[in-house]
């Protein structure tokens, strides 16, 4: 009861509002209002699928936040987080005679889009459904950066970190797809990059990068590639606690460091040393995408291999992120409304918020458990035991 309850404690509250901004953070990326079809290829948005309008496998269609919102309300509708360069499809070829409510005339398909089994509410490379009922399990899923599947970490062939302290990851099948980024991973990647000892795999990426060095080599006004020095021990230091960002890791910013120009980064690896195991899912530092080599003769081979996008330090999630607070879409309207409130307000807001979510994930859970359907009765039931339990601690805290 809230006249015996304790009161929560401030530096749990801060952390239940940092919580709260990150779950908020990808929908406020996003324009709630408006369909992003007329944005073109948007560079990073929430995207959603729907299996009440394309429940075919072989058709798989997205849908921005504001269709999800208002052409698929009431629908099955599943996010699939966010998506890089996508178009939103609503109304188009794939949905039949169903037309988007916001922008009519749309082309018959994106062709541009991609598509992979999360579409269908499949993920990993076990092709499960999230969540899956017959998984006890409760493995957390990370996302790769690449591909954006989404995996469990049981099944990346590598040790993890704690789910929270996850940073950019790539799955081993990607980076077989660009073996160059072994090279980089022997040197950036947070350790330990796999778990099971294998026999060091031939190197075959020297041989692709010698015939580029061939016909790059007579002209040596191409552009340079900028090169971050690091000494060994403080390479060491950083990935002693790769889950601890720094804010130079946070904002890709190297004014600390010592910088020079130099023909080729990569090349310059390679002959540090070994790659080791070609084996497992990588995890980087948030600032490894600075450490890339941009010479002219990487840039072709990025954009031949389609990871162009690694280049870019606004394409990650951190990014995305971080500019869904800010403009153009403003932050979410339960953070604008506690920033109007003095601090005793924010504090009974947010943890009210956490004790709403912690009640509704209870609820799920036990439907789940007991095998029940969520229908509109038990939901209106739950709001009302809630409302019930709200008053009694009221009046409880009023005597």
């Amino acid at each position: 009861m809230a006249a015996n309850k304790e009161e929560p404690d401030i530096d749990d509250s801060l952390a239940s509002e940092e919580e709260l901004e990150q779950a908020l953070a990808v929908l406020a990326g996003s324009d709630p209002e408006n369909c992003s079809y007329s944005r073109g290829y948007v560079k990073r948005q929430a995207v959603f699928a729907c299996s009440t309008c394309t429940p075919n496998a072989a058709e798989p269609a997205g849908v921005c936040l504001a269709c999800a919102n208002k052409c698929h309300e009431g629908h099955d509708i599943f996010e699939l987080y966010t998506k890089r360069n996508f178009r939103c499809d609503c109304g188009n070829s794939k949905f039949g005679e169903f037309k988007c409510q916001l922008i009519l005339a749309k082309d018959e398909q994106n062709n541009r889009n991609q598509y992979n089994h999360n579409f269908n509410g499949c993920y990993c490379t076990c092709d499960r459904p999230y969540p899956d009922a017959d998984d006890q399990s409760n493995d957390e899923m990370i996302q790769c950066i690449i591909c954006e599947d989404w995996l469990h970490s049981m099944h990346l062939g590598c040790t993890t970190v704690e789910p929270d302290e996850l940073q950019e990851m790539i799955c081993e099948t990607c980076m077989n797809k660009f073996p160059l980024l072994w090279t980089y991973a022997a040197h950036f990647a947070a350790p330990p990059v796999i778990s099971v000892s294998q026999p060091e795999e031939e190197v075959e990426v020297d041989v692709e990068k010698g015939a580029e060095k061939e016909e790059s080599s007579p002209s040596r006004d191409e552009e340079p590639s900028t090169s971050v020095e690091h000494t060994k021990q403080e390479e060491a230091a950083n990935r002693s606690s790769p889950c601890k960002r720094s804010h130079e890791e946070m904002t890709g910013s190297t004014a600390h460091a010592t910088t020079k120009t130099v023909v080729c980064r990569l090349e310059e690896l390679q002959a540090e040393g070994p790659e080791g195991q070609r084996q497992g899912a990588v995890f980087w530092p948030y600032s490894w995408r600075s450490q890339l080599c941009t010479c002219m003769s990487c840039k072709k081979l990025y954009v031949a291999a389609e990871v162009q996008f690694l280049m870019d330090q606004s394409d990650t999630i951190l990014a995305y992120e971080n500019k869904g607070m800010d403009e153009p879409f403003g932050q979410h309207p339960l953070m604008a409304l506690t920033n109007s409130m003095d601090r005793v307000q924010q504090l009974e807001v947010i943890y009210g918020f956490n004790e709403f979510t912690t009640s509704m994930t209870a609820f799920l859970e036990q439907c789940v458990a007991e095998g029940k359907t969520v229908t509109v009765e038990a939901v209106h039931q739950f709001f009302e035991e809630l409302r019930a339990k709200k008053k009694r601690r009221t009046n409880a805290g009023n005597q």
